[in-house]
């Protein structure tokens, strides 16, 4: 993996926790601006620090050696190209602070069996696909990420009742 790819998990984690740098910080023994670096792809963390911010992220940290092509996504799933993720634009990062975000993320984990961290991450990613293949994400508002969501729901709904 890739620094920026990491960068992104950690975010898109963070984020979908609704914590701060700085609470992670905290927990993970590690300052701010380390921290910060790491979500801008930047630096070179050791697996000590690594294994300390998944801690306080409520996270494993799993170090596997894979031959080259070999992938695999969060799911176990193998084919999936390193750094397919998008990244996760600002304005997203802010709506899932929200407790609209937060119930209806509880409730796919719910319905999924999903841990409900995981399943944040999760949604996190399929909102940001979603802007990606539409328009400039970065330009979104809080009402169309809502409108997204609805979206996503929606189609999760249709999915388990097989409609």
């Amino acid at each position: 993996m890739e620094i920026g790819d990491l960068g992104i998990r950690l975010r898109a984690r963070r984020t979908a926790a609704g914590e701060t740098i700085s609470a992670v910080a905290i927990r993970a023994g590690l300052s701010v601006p380390y921290i910060a670096n790491l979500e801008n792809g930047r630096g070179n963390p050791t697996l000590t620090a690594l294994t300390a911010l998944a801690g306080a992220l409520g996270a494993d940290l799993v170090v596997d050696l894979a031959d080259k092509g070999d992938q695999a996504d969060e799911t176990g799933r193998a084919g999936k190209p390193a750094g397919s993720r998008p990244p996760v634009p600002a304005s997203l990062t802010r709506f899932a602070r929200t407790p609209r975000f937060s119930a209806e993320a509880d409730r796919l984990a719910e319905h999924s069996g999903r841990p409900a961290a995981v399943q944040r991450e999760l949604l996190l990613s399929a909102m940001s696909g979603v802007a990606a293949a539409g328009t400039d994400s970065d330009e979104l508002t809080e009402l169309d990420w809502h409108r997204i969501l609805d979206a996503v729901v929606l189609i999760s709904r249709d999915l388990r009742t097989g409609t």
